[in-house]
């Protein structure tokens, strides 16, 4: 039986199950090839709890966490309204091909509705086509105001 919850995280084993799943996330070379550091470990859940528009979902197979998607609430200034960000999005390799993914993502998007956000935003990587894929098929299609100047481009700055 499968199952998505918004978790709670002042639950150790909701904690647990975010990290184990957003660990494995980041040790794939999509999530960058490295695990969580340390100080992530110890302090995520903390962090996520005092962000009042912090919104972490888990997907559960037969009451085993399978799937796990954090989004954000950002705003709009063009629009005068929220928007919610999907931050990370993972389903443990041995369940993705079933739909869970999809799951996860009406979850967030009917809190963002909730909310009266405007729009759900992500970033992918351009080579994982098969994350590409899902969001297309969920409606996700590149942002651009104007074709002849090209689709936006995500950008960071490390500090």
């Amino acid at each position: 039986m499968l199952e998505i919850i918004e978790a709670d995280l002042s639950k150790v084993d909701q904690q647990k199950e975010m990290l184990t799943l957003l660990n494995l996330y980041a040790l794939d070379p999509m999530g960058g090839g490295e695990g969580l550091s340390n100080f992530a470990r110890i302090n995520l859940a903390t962090a996520l709890r005092k962000k009042k528009n912090a919104y972490v979902f888990l997907a559960y197979f037969n009451k085993k966490a399978v799937g796990l998607l954090i989004c954000m609430e950002g705003f709009s200034t063009f629009a005068c309204k929220p928007l919610m960000n999907i931050h990370d999005l993972v389903v443990a390799p041995q369940h993705r091909g079933q739909g869970i993914s999809t799951l996860l993502l009406e979850a967030s998007e009917k809190m963002a509705i909730k909310n009266g956000c405007c729009k759900l935003t992500l970033e992918v990587l351009e080579g994982n086509t098969s994350a590409r894929a899902a969001y297309s098929r969920f409606g996700f299609k590149g942002f651009e105001l104007d074709p002849k100047v090209g689709k936006a481009l995500f950008l960071e700055k490390k500090l």
